[in-house]
């Protein structure tokens, strides 16, 4: 097969269909920013998670004398107790999977309040003595939390066990649930490209019928002719992909790093290296995707 004929032939099908070419080219950019941009909520989600997960706490609050929830009775925690709790925290069950553990008095609580409720007005009528004291536990593993609440759940002294990755599952399910729309979204997209890739590779055979009629007369084979139409389709969707990727890698350096990064400092973002792991992923997708759709249009054309 010649190479020069083939991309003769390519040249001349991309000038003759420019308009649907110029289609293909802004649905597989629209469609692979989605692909792309669904694949880098994951990222974002999976390291987010990380991050805060490793972060979480289980909190154990003792009572205080207006608490009347878990062992509490309207009793403050004495010291024996919160010796108790400490000592259970050191035992030879739970001390491995701790990491560290801090206790914070009625003052510590109440300096914490003023600061995170500082424009409240409610909070002039907060005393230390109705925060509670409590041990703030970080474990080695914060799936094993488990063993931590169950261990100190209803002990004397003890109002509550909390595992702070409860009020993390709700928002990273969230997360998960826009970026699997995300993902739908982009897979309704790719469906919209391959249909209109196969349609432009079938114009661009209908329109060149009379050239494919005297191809077949002269003896061309079917993968002779069949080369310049699935060579037109991946050449407009790769051009697309390559937008797609631009896209990505802007979206990751403009919003996200000098944006969202800076914005809210507090947590991890994706990087440039995420990008970069994401943008070949496109292009192959955007290639064989229209490869696949153009072999299957000019197949059915031929039998035609």
């Amino acid at each position: 097969m010649r190479l020069g004929l083939v991309m003769a032939e390519v040249g001349h099908g991309l000038r003759r269909n420019l308009s649907m070419v110029v289609s293909v080219v802004l649905v597989t950019f629209v469609s692979l920013t989605f692909v792309g941009a669904a694949m880098l909520m994951q990222m974002q989600i999976g390291q987010m998670k990380g991050y805060w997960y490793d972060r979480a706490q289980v909190a154990i609050y003792m009572c205080t004398s207006s608490d009347n929830t878990g062992s509490c009775d309207l009793t403050e925690a004495t010291d024996a107790q919160i010796k108790a709790v400490d000592t259970q925290l050191e035992s030879a069950a739970l001390a491995p999977l701790i990491a560290h553990v801090d206790f914070e008095t009625h003052e510590q609580a109440y300096e914490r309040y003023k600061e995170q409720f500082a424009e409240d007005e409610s909070s002039d009528f907060v005393t230390p003595d109705l925060l509670p004291q409590a041990f703030w536990v970080n474990l080695k593993d914060p799936s094993q939390s488990d063993a931590l609440v169950e261990s100190l759940t209803g002990q004397p002294g003890v109002s509550e066990v909390v595992d702070q990755r409860k009020y993390l599952d709700p928002i990273f399910s969230a997360l998960n649930a826009a970026s699997f729309t995300a993902i739908g979204i982009a897979g309704l997209m790719l469906v919209a490209a391959a249909l209109l890739i196969a349609t432009t590779i079938r114009l661009s055979a209908f329109s060149r019928r009379r050239e494919l009629g005297i191809m077949r007369l002269v003896g061309a084979s079917n993968r002779f002719i069949q080369t310049p139409f699935i060579l037109e389709g991946v050449i407009a969707a790769l051009i697309g992909s390559v937008l797609a990727g631009g896209a990505i890698v802007g979206i990751v350096k403009y919003f996200v790093q000098d944006y969202l990064s800076k914005t809210l400092s507090s947590t991890t973002f994706i990087g440039l290296s995420d990008a970069v792991v994401v943008v070949p992923m496109l292009l192959v997708i955007g290639a064989v995707l229209a490869a696949l759709s153009a072999k299957v249009a000019i197949n059915r054309y031929l039998k035609v």
